[in-house]
């Protein structure tokens, strides 16, 4: 674990290091994602039926075996324990309500002279959702999907999610009834994703795809962006902490670690002023090491990708969260609210002692799939608009296009557009 003081002489070097930990080489996978994508549009099921084969480890006899049952759902679901079912149930009208008012709407505007401007707001006909299944599954992650494109009005709803061995997680395929999605194929990785941008004999084309991944489903996706919507590059999962020394080191070294255990990969920061802080943090991620039954992939996260940070004070840390925009950011501090207008860059802020990144993940209500590796400073958690899109409304009178039709008759005649000037000035009196 690197641990580290701003005063360092070799800090600048090893904070750059850090920036630069959400890095995917792309190139060194570009061309076998570029033959899975190209082979899925020409053979489409039967590449499919191929690449299952060769990356799920069992192969499929049929068109119809790519596609898991409702009845197949609907079982999972009703052999649910009741406590886990009430907890999906919980999560998914929080998520529901939450995404709700995110919803924007259609707008116009009446001028005087008969002028109507606005804005049209509506779905996409279809989306495609991509759900990880490999090292674990994740059902939250269906709910933070499928949730903000049904509230958004989306018709068609497909996912693709992988099953190694062919064994769909039982609790995945619950949630998928709880939602109510019914198109649901054991697809995997960059094959998904080909699928669901170009169309296969049995998976739709759909004008959106949404969804985390390893690097062959981020390098898919931005591939066949341009051809369907994506929401984002998605990277390995990270937390940036910043704490005071009010804060819980035995708290905020399980939160380091609740990042920690999703992968090797991932990203776990703590930043703070106070060297005591630090100091006892260090020594309860080690003790907490010891009780994680996936201490294996924790410890090889926080050794590699994990950092401690002291800096002179709170002022400087914030500056250095804001360089490094972490997809979750902890504010465990005396009076977070205080902090949280100079805080510019971060997919989900999490304020106060009692507030955990994983209660985001699962209940609090706000999505779960956010921009990682610095990428907050440009993109947004996804939502309801990823799904939805924006037509403007222009409408304008006689009156009104005598008012402004000279000046832009102008303006064409300028740019040498010729066409454009007459079309305005033969509606001028």
């Amino acid at each position: 674990m690197m641990f580290i003081n701003s005063k360092d002489g070799d800090f600048e070097a090893n904070f750059q290091e850090l920036l630069g930990r959400g890095k995917m080489d792309i190139a060194t996978v570009s061309n076998i994602v570029m033959n899975i994508i190209n082979e899925i549009r020409t053979d489409k099921n039967k590449a499919l039926k191929e690449h299952i084969s060769k990356f799920d480890k069992w192969t499929p006899a049929s068109d119809e075996d790519l596609q898991i049952s409702t009845e197949s759902m609907a079982k999972a679901y009703e052999n649910l324990d009741k406590k886990l079912k009430d907890a999906l149930h919980l999560a998914y009208d929080r998520i529901k309500s939450y995404h709700q008012k995110q919803k924007p709407k259609s707008w116009f505007d009446d001028e005087a002279n008969g002028t109507i401007l606005g804005q049209k707001v509506t779905p996409v006909d279809s989306a495609g959702l991509y759900i990880p299944g490999g090292k674990a599954a994740y059902p939250s992650s269906l709910l933070m999907n499928v949730i903000p494109a049904q509230v958004a009005g989306v018709e068609e709803i497909v996912v693709c999610t992988p099953t190694p061995d062919n064994e769909p997680n039982e609790l995945l395929l619950a949630a998928c009834h709880l939602c109510g999605v019914t198109k649901v194929f054991k697809v995997g990785g960059a094959s998904a994703i080909a699928a669901m941008a170009y169309g296969t004999e049995n998976i739709p084309k759909v004008d959106v795809i949404t969804g985390p991944g390893n690097i062959f489903v981020a390098t898919a996706k931005k591939m066949v962006f341009g051809d369907v919507n994506i929401d984002m590059i998605a990277g390995p999962s990270e937390i940036g902490i910043l704490a005071d020394e009010s804060a819980n080191p035995n708290h905020m070294a399980i939160d380091l670690l609740s990042q920690a255990e999703h992968d090797e990969m991932a990203s776990s920061i703590l930043i703070t002023p106070s060297q005591k802080l630090a100091d006892e943090v260090k020594v309860e991620i080690e003790n907490w090491l010891q009780k994680l039954p996936r201490q294996e992939i924790a410890r090889k996260s926080i050794e590699e990708r994990g950092a401690i940070i002291v800096t002179s004070d709170m002022d400087e840390a914030i500056d250095l969260m804001n360089q490094i925009a972490p997809e979750h950011l902890e504010v465990a501090t005396m009076s977070p609210f205080e902090l949280l207008p100079f805080i510019k860059h971060a997919g989900a802020i999490f304020l106060g002692h009692n507030t955990p990144e994983a209660i985001g993940d699962y209940v609090a209500g706000p999505n779960h799939t956010l921009p990682t590796g610095g990428t907050a400073k440009f993109y947004s958690p996804l939502g309801v608009e990823n799904f939805m899109k924006k037509s403007s409304i222009i409408s304008f009178s006689s009156k009104a296009i005598n008012e402004i039709g000279e000046e832009c008759a102008l303006i064409a005649n300028t740019e040498g557009l010729t066409a454009h000037e007459q079309s305005v000035r033969v509606r001028l009196k």
